[in-house]
């Protein structure tokens, strides 16, 4: 059905004015102003309590706003009546991993349930389900239930759920949050693909920053408001400064940088043994010039300004424009030490490696969910534990822990052997899982003084740490909230600080930051870095964010329960590099033909061809021979310009991981 117009802009698939929702004395939506163009990939960007699935569920029809206009399709949205007249044109797919999909049900059934639902003929649902099995290769998996598919298949079987009746507007929330990096990239490329052939549009919600490069337009989104909108090009531009980056390989003077730096620059982040600094108003020579004075004396190397990222200028929209007040909404705690003033007293001390594995393996019946593990962390290191869904991270930590008992092998945490180690070690050890950490139903000072009482701290011991996790955790103001009426950001360093009330000195994070929004994420981390750098914590975690994995010392990456690769970030780029080239981008003049240069390079042989958004991604072993090829392809298309650029660990996972699926793919006879 054609895009008709009753009002408002000729053609526009969602036109919001004005547009308001509160909740209580909570305002949601405070005076949104949106416009969605036909065959546009939209993303809304924000951290928790932006707005934005408000915003989602008004245009899909299931929220009532309270002032404003909405038209869809040129609709206006003002009665349940109208909202019921474009529904059969929408796609919805709720935030959460299969949250539109039953259990119990098969693949195949799953999606027959939803054709049935939509009313289709069985010969429109026969033929829509198998080029929607085939297009997100779910065809050998149909009799499979879905609560046994891994987090990026339930994904891609709800996205063909929501799909199947061939919406002309597909509302996705958050449909990529706990996925790992090749199913959500995969997951984008078959989306494109999708919308392009059927003509339809998108609208979507991202706590991934870097997944704004692959949408046309997006709204940046916080507190009810639309900070900025446009291209992500052009939202790059909106904030004045630039990043200045450079390496202190010294732990000591690394840890000195740091303090000068939070001095006199508000952004700052460490990644590794790299600072990179958001310098406000300045131009690359005068914030080179700044940081270099600023850190004068200590010895520094690769000093470079960089392009900001979309998440360094959200964060810096904020500041500049004032928007943000601190610990109160989440985003920014108070840049305090993640150490007591006594911190001098608790620094743990350096007594050998802190965790060891050792051929660590653990199976299941005839599933072997780890094989052979090895792996040793030093005292004091951040030690990333990367791997995709059902690689066997969490099995690896729970066999650390002593939760969950090894079927071979040997694992050591600050010296003890896990499999005999009693009570004693157990304290010196914390743990943040990845499902349960906090009870929900207790404020914030009750959860904190059950897990003090867990871990036998005295009185003075609880009301000492009581304050460190309030100022670490930037919760002052929270103490008698309930953790569940908490912005995810701020329930993870709860769950962080309960972990850390005993002072361990091995800490086990599965996934802390799943579902946490940018903001959230980076000032998480800032506590990481002060708690390995000034307590000499060690740090072993997993994510999913391959942005977080650059703030990791080491990672091993997990592939089918093996450790397949085990190196810092930056010797695992440089393999990757060398192996299968020098990362470059493709500038596409007009947004609609990036899928086809995709298709085109990976006809002429480029497998590696990526799509972000207007971009196109390509790795080039030898470019000075290979970029003719590619301009041979592409002569007829519009490219604006080719530029070399950094690789990111999302590129590492993503070639490691496909390469070994491949070969697996190989070995079973299948196409890959």
């Amino acid at each position: 059905m054609p895009v008709v117009s009753q009002g408002g802009a000729p053609g526009l698939v969602v036109e919001a004015k004005s547009l308001f929702k509160r909740y209580g004395a909570s305002l949601a939506m405070d005076g949104i102003d949106l416009q969605v163009h036909p065959g546009e990939i939209y993303g809304l960007i924000g951290p928790d309590g932006a707005g934005k699935s408000s915003l989602l569920k008004s245009v899909a029809g299931v929220l009532a706003h309270d002032a404003g206009d909405l038209r869809v399709f040129g609709c206006l949205l003002d009665s349940e009546r109208a909202c019921e007249q474009v529904k059969d044109r929408i796609g919805l797919m709720p935030q959460g991993l299969g949250q539109n999909l039953y259990g119990d049900l098969s693949v195949e059934e799953n999606i027959d349930y939803f054709g049935g639902l939509r009313l289709l003929t069985d010969e429109q649902l026969s033929s829509r389900k198998e080029a929607l099995l085939r297009s997100t290769r779910l065809e050998r998996f149909r009799d499979r239930p879905m609560k046994n598919l891994s987090g990026g298949m339930k994904q891609k079987l709800g996205l063909v759920c929501t799909l199947i009746h061939e919406p002309k507007l597909v509302i996705l929330d958050e449909p990529t949050t706990g996925v790992d990096p090749v199913s959500r990239r995969e997951f984008w490329s078959i989306l494109a693909r999708l919308l392009k052939e059927k003509g339809i549009t998108a609208l979507v919600s991202t706590a991934y920053m870097d997944e704004a490069s692959r949408f046309h337009r997006v709204s940046l989104m916080h507190a009810g408001k639309i900070l900025a909108s446009g291209d992500p090009e052009q939202i790059k531009t909106m904030a004045s400064g630039c990043i200045v980056s450079t390496v202190c390989q010294d732990t000591a003077q690394q840890v000195e940088a740091v303090r000068r730096l939070s001095a006199q620059f508000p952004q700052m982040e460490v990644l590794g043994q790299e600072l990179r600094i958001f310098v406000d108003a300045a131009d690359s020579v005068e914030a080179t010039a700044h940081v270099q004075q600023c850190l004068q004396g200590l010895a520094l190397s690769a000093t470079e300004v960089l392009e900001p990222e979309l998440e360094d200028v959200f964060i810096a929209l904020l500041r500049q424009r004032k928007l943000s007040n601190g610990a109160s909404d989440g985003a920014h705690p108070e840049n305090t030490s993640a150490a007591s003033n006594d911190s001098a007293l608790h620094r743990h001390a350096d007594n050998g490696p802190a965790i060891e594995a050792e051929n660590l393996s653990r199976t299941f019946g005839e599933f072997k969910a780890v094989d052979q593990v090895s792996f040793s962390v030093p005292q004091g290191e951040i030690f990333g534990l990367l791997g995709a869904n059902g690689a066997g991270k969490s099995t690896v930590i729970k066999m650390l822990t002593g939760i969950l008992s090894q079927t071979d092998g040997k694992g050591r945490v600050a010296g003890a052997d896990m499999r005999t180690a009693g009570r004693q070690i157990r304290e010196r050890i914390g743990y943040m899982s990845q499902a349960f950490s906090l009870y929900l139903d207790l404020t914030v000072l009750e959860n904190i003084r059950l897990y003090a009482g867990i871990y036998g701290l005295t009185r003075k011991q609880t009301a000492e740490r009581i304050d460190w996790i309030l100022d670490m955790a930037g919760l002052r103001p929270f103490g008698k909230a309930l953790a569940a009426s908490l912005p995810m950001g701020l329930r993870q360093r709860l769950a962080l600080g309960c972990a850390l009330i005993h002072r361990p000195q091995v800490l086990f994070l599965d996934e802390p930051t799943s579902g946490v929004d940018p903001l959230g994420r980076r000032a998480f981390w800032e506590v990481l870095f002060r708690l390995s750098r000034e307590e000499n914590v060690t740090i072993l975690v997993t994510t999913h964010y391959m942005s977080e994995a650059e703030h990791c010392d080491h990672i091993a990456l997990m592939y089918a329960g093996r450790v397949v690769a085990d190196a810092s970030p930056d010797q695992l780029k440089l393999n990757v590099a060398q192996e299968a080239g020098n990362l470059y981008e493709l500038h596409v003049v007009q947004a609609a033909q990036a899928p086809q240069v995709v298709e085109r390079l990976q006809g002429a042989g480029f497998g590696s061809a990526a799509l972000f958004g207007a971009r196109v991604h390509v790795l080039l072993p030898d470019p000075e021979q290979e970029l003719p090829r590619v301009h041979a392809a592409l002569q007829d298309l519009e490219i604006q310009k080719i530029l070399p650029k950094r690789l990111s660990m999302e590129d590492v996972f993503v070639h490691i991981v496909t390469k070994l699926e491949a070969a697996d793919a190989k070995a079973r006879g299948e196409q890959a």
